[in-house]
């Protein structure tokens, strides 16, 4: 189980606060006050893309409704399935677009087969970093820019966590140039996909839990899973020794809570503004725990014959072009692509015209000085 966000009291204090009718002077939400008001007893699905064992990701749903459960005194209860318990991962937005489960944990770019643009609400390569997409969502006007074209699906979006730049996966022979990339059997997801099959690659959509089974049997040369936490769990370094990075496809790929539309327009303001809160505090709370976690598990990757090699910058390069030929098609022919990519790249342009002032700056330095001892 994962670790609970706050303490009890602590949370039911930062969800409750400022919400509304029924402030107490404080400016808390006493659990009386949700009496006063009938609040009514609801009973929820939410329908996680994870499994259980990847303790952040599947935990993020657990606790989100943890701690509406708590800031609601039980009144409001989440039921949290797996990915396939209830629902296939893959037909989940489906599933909470329809109102056959009210809420769903996964990335938007599930979605690219309804609307390509869905992919951008999660990454795209060479898009914004993690903290990029975070301001872009929370700040720089995606989320209303995306709003329209999830409604037209019946779905509302919550920022649900960020997994922070991703690995470039795990391969059986070291990726040296463009070439090498030709006929590769490469398990990789989204809008990477796209771009890695027009540089030559036979990219394959295969399910986590079936990676190293198709790795062993060389059914995979190589596959691209998380980070280093995520990935330890399922050993690859075992079967595929090469650990590639920078995962250019994912720089900072953000997740969503989906919530059926006409269960969204239903709830008590209360209640929904309770939910906003938890989700706000779980889209943190997740890129926290990657960032807590990931160092050591890099350092036990690597001491368990996993072998770091960052692509090389040809091939980084030919990914760029081969990415900005994607989108200049996909602009060509999906009006809402062209409207939010043309949005997201000026965002992200200013993003980087700030950051290699200072936090570029900042990082290089304390990443040499590090190296000095």
């Amino acid at each position: 189980m994962p670790k609970p966000l706050q303490k009890p009291l602590q949370r039911r204090a930062l969800l409750t606060a400022g919400l509304g009718a029924g402030l107490s002077a404080a400016g808390t939400l006493a659990s009386p006050a949700l009496a006063q008001q009938s609040a009514p007893e609801l009973r929820w699905r939410l329908n996680s893309a994870y499994a259980r064992s990847l303790d952040i990701l599947f935990g993020a749903s657990e606790s989100l409704a943890k701690a509406v459960a708590e800031a609601t005194d039980g009144r409001f209860q989440i039921q949290v399935s797996a990915a396939g318990e209830a629902i296939p991962a893959d037909g989940l937005l489906d599933a909470v677009g329809s109102g056959k489960a009210e809420m769903g944990h996964a990335p938007a770019s599930f979605g690219m087969a309804k609307n390509p643009a869905f992919a951008l609400a999660t990454a795209m390569p060479f898009g914004l970093n993690a903290r990029g997409q975070n301001a872009w969502w929370l700040q720089g006007g995606a989320a209303e820019l995306f709003a329209e074209i999830f409604s037209k699906n019946g779905l509302v979006a919550l920022p649900g966590g960020n997994t922070g730049a991703q690995m470039g996966g795990w391969f059986r022979k070291e990726i040296k140039t463009v070439g090498d990339l030709q006929g590769l059997k490469l398990r990789v997801g989204g809008l990477g996909a796209t771009v890695l099959a027009k540089l030559g690659a036979a990219v394959q959509a295969t399910p986590g839990p079936e990676i190293y089974a198709a790795l062993e049997s060389k059914a995979l040369d190589a596959a691209e899973w998380i980070g280093p936490h995520d990935d330890e769990k399922l050993g690859l370094q075992k079967v595929a020794p090469i650990y590639h990075y920078p995962g250019f496809w994912e720089g900072g790929a953000l997740l969503h809570f989906w919530i059926n539309a006409e269960a969204w327009k239903g709830l008590p303001k209360t209640y929904r503004a309770i939910l906003q809160a938890a989700a706000a505090q779980v889209n943190a709370d997740v890129q926290a725990r990657y960032d807590a976690r990931n160092p050591q598990a890099l350092r036990r990757l690597v001491s368990g014959g996993a072998q770091l090699r960052p692509f090389p910058q040809d091939v980084m390069e030919a990914a760029l072009k081969a990415s900005n030929e994607v989108y200049a098609d996909l602009s060509a022919k999906t009006p809402d692509f062209k409207r939010i990519y043309d949005a997201m790249k000026t965002f992200r342009n200013e993003e980087y015209l700030w950051f290699q002032v200072a936090e570029y700056t900042y990082d290089n330095f304390m990443i040499r000085a590090r190296a000095r001892g």
